[in-house]
């Protein structure tokens, strides 16, 4: 692949895109594209965000932008990054720069006109590609060789490019589930292996958003293999040293045959312990969402029905727990029992997910307020009551009715 072109992609042919690449490149300046959307187009895959990096200086940037009625957001000016609103689609434009001093977490920039040096400031080589509005590929560090065998490397020195942002452990494996293919680049490896420990230095947001990347990928498996191996599996995520990431095959597995969605919380649940305690500890060091970590929660809390339990059970056994809990327990159970070729415990698995995905939980036919009305008297008594009127609901498949509860709360009251 020593030369490309992305000429005939949809998203380039882009009005707004096009406009705005020719007046980045006019009076001597230029623009490209640059990074994920030639790399992904390239490859076949989807295109959803489109970068370019110029030559201007970010004041020109906006100067030009707005000059042709472009609207301009300053997202990251001191870094050299403008937002630019073209043709309703928003691009972020970014002045070529070279890092003049790194941290680990953050960097300072000159800005410049030198590609190369631009290119060399990257992670990766397939990240490091770049196009014009005509769609000609400029590779300056050998992507497309890589790009060609699915190759990820570090360009230059990996270890370098690490102590830059220690991120870029996590982007390693990340791009590598998603784009790689055979064994990850044995330097990078080596590399992340060697800095894991930088890893402590990262927010937690940044850490949790990478992982959940890598955990949405098609395939996970052999990225999470590979951090494992290198200790760095451990580091973001101790929890599942001693419980392992065997189930994830299974789980992919699973997906394909069910036509699941990637979903990497489910694949989170499938290597880590489902302890309350510990996962809560885990939800809070990563401040995952609200959601999130009420999900890991439900499912930690919940225990996967017998698969041979009835549509009848498994509503009773919904009602008076979290179903969506319950349905990642079956979720799993499903591929575990897929995974050791128990084709009817699976298929058993599968018909009580799709009546769970169906069910609604009925509304309890008498409230507290009912019971007063007629005639009961307000207390710890009265709850009791309910509580047992619940349960005898319930047991009778939500059947009982409205009256039925009412007599039978006369009777409990009468029994004091």
């Amino acid at each position: 692949m020593s030369a490309a072109s992305i000429a005939g992609a949809a998203w380039l042919e882009d009005p707004g895109l096009q406009k705005l690449l020719g007046v980045l490149s006019a009076d001597g300046e230029e623009a490209r594209v640059a990074g994920g959307a030639v790399r992904n187009t390239l490859l076949g895959e989807v295109v959803t965000d489109v970068d370019i990096a110029t030559t201007n200086p970010p004041d020109e940037t906006i100067a030009r932008a707005e000059a042709a009625t472009f609207k301009t957001v300053p997202t990251g000016k001191e870094h050299g990054t403008i937002t630019v609103i073209a043709g309703g689609r928003a691009y972020e434009v970014t002045t070529l720069r070279s890092d003049i001093e790194t941290d680990g977490r953050h960097a300072r920039v000159v800005f410049g006109r030198d590609w190369k040096r631009d290119a060399e400031r990257r992670d990766f080589t397939i990240n490091a590609l770049y196009a014009g509005a005509g769609g000609d590929v400029v590779d300056l560090v050998g992507g497309l060789a890589d790009l060609e065998t699915r190759t990820l490397r570090f360009i230059g020195d990996a270890e370098q490019r690490i102590r830059e942002d220690y991120l870029r452990i996590l982007r390693f494996f990340r791009f590598f589930a998603w784009y790689g293919s055979g064994r990850p680049d044995a330097e990078g490896i080596k590399a992340s292996a060697r800095l894991k420990e930088g890893l402590d230095q990262l927010s937690a947001e940044r850490v949790w958003a990478e992982v959940k990347r890598l955990l949405s990928a098609p395939d996970p498996s052999r990225a999470l293999l590979w951090m494992r191996q290198a200790g760095v599996l451990t580091r973001v995520l101790p929890e599942t040293e001693k419980w392992g990431i065997d189930a994830v095959p299974g789980l992919i597995g699973a997906e394909t045959l069910q036509g699941w969605k990637p979903d990497p919380l489910l694949r989170l649940e499938a290597i880590v312990p489902p302890d309350v305690g510990r996962l809560a500890a885990m939800a809070d060091r990563l401040r995952v969402s609200k959601a999130e970590a009420e999900r890991l929660r439900q499912w930690a809390a919940s225990a996967a029905p017998s698969p041979e339990t009835s549509e009848a059970e498994l509503a009773r056994i919904a009602y008076r727990g979290k179903p969506e809990g319950i349905a990642d327990r079956m979720r799993l159970a499903l591929a575990s029992a897929d995974a050791k070729g128990e084709a009817k415990t699976a298929e058993r698995y599968a018909r009580l997910l799709s009546y769970l995905h169906e069910w609604e939980a009925p509304s309890m036919p008498v409230s507290g307020n009912d019971l007063l009305a007629a005639g009961l008297m307000p207390g710890k008594a009265l709850g009791a009551i309910l509580e047992s009127l619940e349960d005898e609901w319930v047991d009778s498949n939500f059947s009982l009715s409205r009256d039925a509860l009412l007599k039978r709360a006369a009777e409990l009251a009468a029994k004091g």
